[in-house]
């Protein structure tokens, strides 16, 4: 019986001592007898995602032009700009469902670009997407949406479906909306059962894009508090695609800002808050005017006036 005990003690504070200690620790799966381990990290990792020289045009417009960007195991990376910088388009390289004209991107040790499609469908099976709009299936209930990816990708019994479905919905705060339909969740809570369908394969890594976007302040913070809480939780990495300066730098570990087909600058939050580069001061502090002008190119004004433009 104490064995048993200290078992279900192991298994509450488990989440807490990695939480706390997340930078040395992680949850080694040996369990002996009845005993859990914490075993030393490695010093230093490889990074999960790593973009090299990474170039791609829609057209004629160039939107990256030589990046490096290098996404560590287990932590929040933000990937920061202005609109149409590029944000979307750098996740939907990630995941493989573009191609670069040049450079390389490498997941989890796979150049995804030259994988075969079975090898890809594999890997993608391991990365979790909260789509900006949530993309929820409106004919199916909140839970079914979540039990879809487990029904799809495998052969686990209906009543062992349930009880993960139940459990991933917990997580969100949303096990009692179970029998809704997306027709009847405000925003915030279906961008939440999407977050919840987005874990539902415990995934390594999950790519967010635009989180935030047209939430209220609740709902904001709830899904702020939610991203930390669950890639802590499990330790996921997480990726997210935001312009949301305040929410995003609350709880991200690194930050790239991106603009003009270019890496501005990187760091943790703080760094960047108090960078020296004009760029990158006027994105974070949300200035009007700097390198990015508040007037759009145009003749002067007195020759518009006159007509004489």
């Amino acid at each position: 019986m104490r064995g048993k005990l200290c078992f279900r003690r192991a298994c509450v504070l488990v989440p807490t001592l990695l939480r706390g200690n997340a930078e040395k620790y992680h949850y080694s799966k040996h369990q002996h007898g009845n005993r859990l381990e914490l075993t030393p990290m490695a010093k230093k990792q490889p990074p999960l995602i790593k973009i090299r020289n990474l170039s791609f045009s829609r057209g004629e417009k160039v939107i990256f032009d030589g990046v490096d960007v290098d996404i560590p195991h287990g932590k929040i990376t933000a990937i920061m700009g202005p609109s149409g910088s590029g944000k979307t388009t750098l996740l939907k390289l990630i995941s493989g469902q573009l191609t670069p004209e040049s450079g390389t991107v490498e997941v989890d040790g796979q150049h995804i670009h030259e994988l075969g499609t079975r090898q890809l469908y594999r890997l993608r099976m391991r990365m979790g997407m909260l789509f900006q709009s949530g993309a929820l299936l409106t004919d199916l209930s909140v839970f079914d949406n979540v039990a879809y990816p487990l029904v799809e990708h495998t052969h686990l019994p209906q009543t062992m479906i349930r009880k993960l479905v139940l459990m991933k919905l917990e997580a969100v705060g949303l096990r009692g909306a179970h029998d809704l339909m997306p027709s009847e969740l405000s925003g915030g809570m279906a961008r939440r059962v999407a977050l919840a369908r987005a874990i539902a394969l415990d995934p390594m890594m999950i790519l967010y894009d635009e989180p935030f976007s047209g939430q209220d302040p609740i709902s904001m913070g709830v899904l702020v508090s939610l991203i930390r809480r669950l890639n802590d939780a499990a330790r996921m990495t997480s990726v997210i695609v935001s312009h949301d300066v305040h929410e995003t730098a609350s709880i991200a570990d690194l930050i790239y800002v991106i603009s003009e087909g270019r890496v501005i600058e990187c760091g943790t939050p703080q760094a960047l808050l108090n960078s020296k580069k004009p760029w990158t001061r006027q994105f974070m502090l949300a200035q009007a005017d700097g390198p990015v002008p508040f007037h759009h190119p145009a003749p002067s004004l007195e020759a518009d006036f006159l007509g004489e433009s």
